[in-house]
């Protein structure tokens, strides 16, 4: 059973496959493009794509997406090309069974590399055209950083100011270039800009304003050196011309499960190569996702879109939106997991449904869900927040049959703390009733993060972290700390801990900084010492 030579005999075998024209639907987005997807990773595969194919299946729509790789190119050479850009969807639901899928709505695939010339023009014709919707983005939170820990742009950045659109490197200055483009041709075509909806999927607080600032950032730069145009900028500006809503995405999608490819090469699928990338991307031609989803999306479309409500989208105003990503990201989901994530690693953990057997940290993601970020959560209407993190916390996280792992989790911590974290914090700096300084174990997984930069576990054994942008940065601060020394850490942590950069806030201005160097101290005791502070700071009242 070759991906490519899929047939109706698949269906026999438990496999749903598509049930349209695909060369038909593949003809139709060249001539006619509607969506451009950058970031063809796994939560894309498992989720959006998957939410066009039953469109393309129920016959509600005749478009496929195009899928562009923005950073990790090998992802398109690997898992996209090789398979005639089709994909294989295993669903593990709870009871252990697969449910498994057949995704072809992918209609093509490119690279958003100037040096490759085929690839940047058609991405400049697809831009130009006009019957182009919305480009959505899955890139991870660093996608759309233009500067290091300290506020400085990066050089790759700095190198695009100066030389302008001909061959940018870092993929925002590329997106501003392709967004100029399709300004220059409304411009000679009817005398404005054609509309477009740039749309951030990524775990940001208000990814469309990250992902405007940094667009915006370019283009100002260009305009100050005379590269382009002022009026390019006022197009940019111009919510009729170009929108940049907000969104939430929710889809827990692991890297791909040994224990899953075992069971798919004994059904006789023979597509399961696992692959690691040079830049350390976990892909083959099938992802393994749970089955929960969520996306909701301000419905700020200024060219229309496709009918994605029709796949269980939800499309809402911008209020309605922050409520749900501040619910998820901020407090019932994703602080738990990069609490399991850092707390995992340091105890030894591969999984993270086995650490939810853990009564540890099974009660250390329930008391800083319940107890330390439901007080600051507002109930967003369209989901209810006690049911959303019920199902996290008793459903989700324990499923045996999710191989998520607390390494996957622990990749780019740097950049999710502000959102994960630092966004509590500011609620309980601003709250009338609660007071930053009288959180606990939010500033003990901030202190364990800072013990687990030392790639020191538990027992003293050393582990690699996860890549992260800032990992050599960050080290470089507490290189000289062992375990044992219980001597003030003061000047090494200070300039981590005081960098709103990373946490959204001055920890030392919120009244937390001291009470984290203390607990660092703790976790650097000596072997077990993680356990024991753990242990200890759970049992306080």
């Amino acid at each position: 059973m070759k991906l490519i030579n899929y047939d109706a005999s698949w269906k026999e075998k438990g496999y749903e496959i598509p049930e349209y024209d695909r060369e038909q639907m593949r003809n139709n987005t060249r001539k006619s493009p509607a969506w451009i997807h950058f970031g063809g990773g796994n939560i894309f595969r498992a989720f959006l794509a998957a939410g066009l194919e039953k469109l393309l299946n129920e016959g509600s729509y005749d478009k496929g997406v195009i899928v562009c790789g923005g950073h990790d190119y090998e992802v398109i050479d690997k898992v996209y090309k090789p398979f005639n850009d089709l994909s294989l969807l295993v669903e593990l639901k709870a009871n252990g069974s697969l449910k498994k899928k057949v995704i072809g709505s992918v209609a093509e695939t490119l690279v958003a590399d100037p040096y490759h010339k085929d690839n940047w023009k058609r991405l400049k014709e697809i831009f130009c055209n006009p019957s182009l919707q919305l480009a959505s983005f899955t890139i991870t939170e660093k996608g759309y950083s233009l500067t290091d820990m300290n506020g400085e742009y990066l050089e790759g950045v700095k190198k695009d100011f100066k030389e302008g659109m001909e061959h940018p490197s870092h993929l925002m200055g590329k997106i501003t270039a392709l967004l100029y483009e399709r300004y220059q041709s409304g411009i000679k075509s009817s005398n404005h800009g054609l509309p477009i909806a740039m749309v951030s999927m990524d775990n940001c607080s208000h990814n469309g304003d990250k992902f405007l600032a940094s667009v915006k950032t370019y283009a100002e730069k260009w305009v100050e050196g005379n590269l382009i145009e002022k009026e390019f900028l006022d197009y940019l500006l111009d919510k009729n011309m170009v929108s940049f809503p907000w969104s939430m995405i929710d889809k827990i999608t692991p890297r791909p499960d040994e224990k899953v490819q075992k069971i798919l090469l004994q059904e006789g699928f023979e597509d399961a190569e696992l692959v690691v990338t040079s830049k350390n991307t976990y892909v083959s031609a099938f992802v393994n996702a749970e089955e929960t989803e969520y996306l909701v999306i301000e419905d700020a479309f200024p060219n229309s879109r496709p009918p994605f409500e029709k796949a269980g989208y939800i499309f809402t105003e911008r209020e309605t939106v922050d409520k749900v990503e501040k619910m998820k990201v901020c407090t019932c989901l994703n602080p738990l997991h990069t609490a399991l994530a850092i707390f995992g690693c340091l105890l030894s953990y591969k999984t993270i449904w086995e650490e939810m057997k853990d009564p540890d940290l099974n009660q250390l993601v329930h008391k800083i869900g319940y107890i330390e970020g439901m007080p600051v959560v507002v109930h967003p209407g369209v989901i209810n927040p006690e049911d959303f993190i019920r199902a996290v916390l008793t459903l989700r996280f324990p499923n045996p049959f999710m191989p998520d792992t607390p390494q996957r989790i622990a990749t780019d911590t740097s950049q999710k703390l502000p959102v994960r974290f630092g966004e509590t914090i500011k609620a309980y700096e601003k709250s009338n009733r609660l007071k930053a300084s009288d959180l606990t174990l939010i500033p003990l997984v901030i202190a364990a993060w800072c013990r687990y930069l030392m790639g020191v576990d538990d027992e003293g054994n050393p582990f690699t972290p996860s890549p992260d942008p800032l990992l050599i940065q960050l080290q470089e601060y507490i290189k000289d700390i062992s375990l044992g020394v219980t001597k003030s850490v003061h000047e090494q942590l200070k300039p981590i801990l005081s960098n709103e950069k990373i946490f959204s806030v001055n920890l030392y201005e919120a009244g937390l900084g001291e009470k984290i160097e203390g607990m660092f101290v703790e976790l650097i005791e000596g072997k077990g010492a993680v356990r024991s502070t753990l242990k200890k700071y759970l049992n306080q009242d």
